[in-house]
């Protein structure tokens, strides 16, 4: 008898085990089925998208968008967190960048340092030479510090080539307009931390270079530079009188309503003078941290877009959210992430307000940091919060504690050791990451960083690329057609 009733409790347990597993299987086929949907969908977009582009089209316009410090694991993780604050489980996400349909890895490396700066990094985006790190668009040969006949190793930037062309420049950051990334874009300095007049090295008053904050309003705007929006007043300030006595009818907004009042459309679109916004005394807020004074990344880049489609000139754009980079140093990321997803719904806006037949549209970062996500945490858990397994258990680690699944190789000690109550915080926007290796501040990171494309020329960036052939194929961008012209004749 106990053999036939051991066999009818096999038989039952296999078939429980048949059905659940037969569920489980239509679960992820049809899980399968919405995913292979998904994508077939994307597809037939990315195939709509480049036949409205052919190869051969010049773009009239670059809107080239740079996330400072915005790793690929920040992707990762600020795609995650975007989806959780929309009710997703978070991975299945897109930032809105990430569906654009030509992408490539960049090697971020400058000419004398494996993990790079901003300043060199960003150079060798604007200019197509690779630099030192700290060298604000000067050549490899100049020296930090140097001044004395540092003027010989300038290396044209993409704007300044661009109003020397007749195209309409401008610039939008969250940072100081004259901190490292956007001062490549209209300044040459030996330093990049000289951005007043006050900031310089004694060889620089000895040897005539001039300030950061100087070359943007006696230089960049005279030659040609239209528009320039972010913070940075303490550097600045004493300028306004100058940038007002040279351009009577230039705007000169101060705040929020500054610029959200200034009515882009009934400006005069070849009399009115460049506009100058400059919203904070430093670097602007973080989002999460966001007066009302102060515009947002997505104000201030309608508002430029605005402008700049209103004028009928062709126009290069160069739009930095610079916090991703000063949260990651911190140690910090949500405010890393925050500003990433902000960074999304910019290009999104951008995207929308554009043309893909005449606009190129770019986003990349200028370098790395060492942000890491792992853990084997559950689909769906918190991706600010400590790592859950599969059965929603807490995991911890060898000294008993939990630990969340992001993270820096190294960075300020989050004071894990002191307090078990460490943890209870982590979805807080204050809450620090634990850090690998103690220093003062977080470290850049070495790593290849992603750039994502779409537009007339997007095609142009796939592949492994040197950071500065980026600049090299937005100009090509800007002359497929007459290159193509030319090959066919």
């Amino acid at each position: 008898m106990r053999p036939i009733i051991s066999f009818l409790f096999l038989l039952l347990n296999l078939s429980c085990t048949a059905i659940a597993d037969s569920l489980l299987k239509k679960h992820w086929y049809q899980q399968g089925d919405r995913w292979l949907n998904d994508k077939v969908q994307f597809l037939e977009a990315s195939i709509k998208t480049q036949s409205d582009t052919p190869d051969n089209a010049a773009a009239k316009n670059i809107i080239l968008f740079i996330g400072d410090g915005m790793s690929i694991t920040t992707l990762t993780a600020a795609r995650i967190w975007q989806g959780q604050q929309q009710g997703l489980l978070g991975e299945e996400h897109f930032l809105h960048f990430e569906t654009f349909p030509y992408t490539a890895l960049i090697k971020t490396y400058n000419s004398n340092q494996q993990t790079p700066d901003s300043a060199g990094t960003m150079s060798a985006i604007m200019t197509g030479v690779k630099t030192r790190a700290g060298v604000i668009s000067m050549g490899p040969e100049q020296d930090r510090t140097d001044c004395k006949g540092s003027a010989q190793h300038n290396q044209k930037t993409l704007l300044e080539w661009g109003y020397e062309q007749n195209f309409d420049t401008g610039i939008v950051t969250t940072a100081r307009l004259t901190h490292a990334t956007p001062a490549a874009t209209y300044a040459h300095s030996p330093d990049r931390v000289w951005e007043g007049d006050y900031d310089r090295h004694l060889n620089a008053y000895w040897y005539g270079c001039d300030s950061i904050a100087k070359q943007l309003i006696e230089g960049a705007f005279p030659a040609g530079l239209d528009l320039a929006l972010g913070g940075g007043a303490s550097r600045l300030e004493n300028y306004y009188d100058s940038f007002q006595q040279q351009f009577p009818a230039g705007h000169l907004l101060n705040n929020q309503r500054d610029l959200l009042e200034w009515n882009t459309a009934t400006q005069p679109q070849s009399e009115d003078g460049p506009v100058l916004g400059v919203f904070s005394s430093e670097h602007m807020d973080f989002e999460m941290d966001r007066r009302r004074e102060q515009p947002s990344l997505q104000q201030m880049t309608q508002k430029a877009i605005e402008y700049f489609e209103g004028r009928n000139k062709n126009y290069l754009l160069v739009i930095e959210s610079a916090r991703i980079d000063h949260a990651h140093h911190n140690g910090n990321a949500a405010r890393a992430l925050a500003e990433t997803a902000m960074l999304a719904d910019s290009v999104q806006l951008a995207d929308d307000m554009t043309k893909d037949d005449d606009t190129l549209i770019i986003v990349t970062a200028d370098h790395s940091h060492t942000f890491v996500m792992a853990g084997y945490p559950k689909r769906g858990n918190s991706i600010l919060g400590i790592s859950k397994n599969q059965k929603n258990e807490v995991v911890l680690a060898n000294d008993g504690m939990p630990y969340t699944s992001l993270g820096y190789a190294n960075g300020k000690a989050s004071g894990r050791k002191e307090s078990t109550e460490h943890f209870a915080s982590s979805e807080d926007k204050n809450f620090h990451q634990e850090v690998g290796i103690a220093l003062p501040l977080e470290t850049h990171g070495s790593d290849d960083v992603a750039l994502h494309a779409k537009g007339p020329g997007a095609y142009l960036f796939s592949g492994l690329m040197e950071q500065n052939e980026i600049f090299h194929t937005m100009l090509q961008a800007l002359s497929r057609a007459d290159m193509s012209a030319e090959d066919s004749q």
